[in-house]
């Protein structure tokens, strides 16, 4: 058996890839709020922890679907990254749709309606562009 064909090395592998992938994907969207997570969640803004998990979550299930369906590291980080793409749009979707308030605002002053709200959509379309990895 070849060291790569190794189920313990390749879950090793997966897991890694995929850590490293959520870490560069939550940096990502600490750019795009206007508020910074980690601060608002140190200061025990449940809606900023709530939106944060969500995407915790999103991000690691889109992960999940696309190592079921991935054999190399390669194709599981593509469709991994193509994922994420696709959680950001339905992220800027949710706030161009409300456009009675803002999305971050509403966030980082712990309205926790729209923290759950934020959660339940990124874990949902999660499940939903899962659905479709290939």
């Amino acid at each position: 058996m070849n060291f790569w064909e190794n189920v313990y090395v390749e879950t090793a592998a997966s897991y890694s890839v995929a850590v490293l992938c959520a870490i560069v994907f939550l940096a990502i969207f600490e750019l795009v709020t206007s508020y910074n997570n980690w601060e608002q969640i140190r200061k025990g803004n449940f809606s900023v922890a709530m939106a944060t998990g969500g995407k915790i979550f999103g991000i690691s299930n889109i992960f999940h679907y696309s190592v079921q369906h991935n054999d190399s590291l390669l194709q599981m980080m593509a469709w991994g990254s193509f994922g994420f793409v696709l959680l950001l749009i339905g992220y800027f979707m949710f706030e161009f749709l409300t456009p009675s308030f803002r999305i971050d605002k509403e966030i980082e002053e712990d309205n926790r309606a729209v923290g759950f709200i934020a959660m339940v959509i990124s874990v949902g379309l999660s499940f939903v562009i899962g659905a479709n990895i290939l």
